[in-house]
């Protein structure tokens, strides 16, 4: 009985102390799978550190990698862009080429004309415009002045019993003579005027006018007719009512700029 009771004891001190070295080997064995576990992960950190920072200190690569996945989600690679800006540059060179070229065929052909012109004009005689000649009057019928012209001193008007002044000449002739152009121009005007009758007037080179009045018909031309030197117009009457009283005549005026000019000075008889 005494021997089991020690042997007891014993085997009791022996189990707990497996108890504690398989506790102590658990525990050392727990610290060492962490210690191993730490280690793996910090250097995975860290290796992730070193990268992010590589990748931020390489802007170009980035820079790339950005533009490439934004190219790529607008249907357009890095390298596409780049080429279709290669492209668009090679048309505006292009384009401005031709735009040049264009200029300078432009110049060479106005230069060609202008030269070819100026031969022209050295080639060709050099033409002095000849000034007009004044027109030459005739007596619009044959007769005897019996009234002269009067712009600066007064004459008796038998009709009107007073002294006035007279514009034209007063020219004798019997009822329906023919009257005929002083000179070549073109009728601006027949009139029917209160008081100068049934009225011609002609318009001539370098501003002359002549003035047929007193008449009793203007059948032989119309307004706007050239007439030639001679020509018909009309007929002698006496429709001037300021000079009614007076015989049979023509009453005519001789105009320069729209100034009285005395007709004698002019006429050839």
């Amino acid at each position: 009985m005494r021997r089991e009771n020690r042997r007891r004891p014993m085997e009791d001190g022996l189990d707990g102390k497996k108890m504690l070295y398989i506790t102590g080997s658990v525990l050392a064995l727990a610290v060492i799978i962490f210690v191993i576990t730490f280690l793996i992960y910090g250097n995975k950190l860290n290796n992730s550190t070193n990268i992010a920072k590589s990748n931020r200190n390489n802007n170009t690569i980035g820079n790339l990698v950005a533009s490439e996945e934004t190219s790529t989600s607008m249907g357009k690679t890095v390298n596409e862009m780049q080429e279709a800006e290669g492209n668009n540059q090679n048309t505006e060179k292009i384009a401005v080429n031709t735009s040049q070229e264009t200029q300078n065929n432009t110049t060479n052909k106005e230069n060609t004309t202008k030269t070819n012109t100026n031969q022209e004009n050295n080639t060709k005689p050099n033409k002095t415009t000849e000034p007009v000649k004044d027109p030459e009057f005739k007596m619009p019928v044959t007769g005897e002045i019996v009234k002269e012209f009067a712009n600066n001193k007064l004459v008796y008007s038998s009709t009107l019993d007073v002294w006035a002044t007279h514009n034209g000449v007063d020219i004798k002739a019997d009822k329906t003579t023919v009257v005929k152009a002083s000179a070549e121009g073109k009728v601006v005007s027949i009139k029917n005027d209160p008081r100068y009758g049934l009225t011609v007037i002609i318009e001539h080179v370098n501003g002359y006018k002549t003035v047929y009045a007193n008449l009793l018909s203007t059948e032989f031309v119309v307004e706007g007719e050239t007439v030639k030197q001679g020509q018909s117009i009309g007929t002698v009457g006496n429709t001037a009512s300021f000079e009614v009283s007076d015989e049979p005549h023509l009453h005519f005026e001789l105009l320069k700029e729209n100034e009285q000019q005395d007709p004698e000075l002019f006429l050839k008889k």
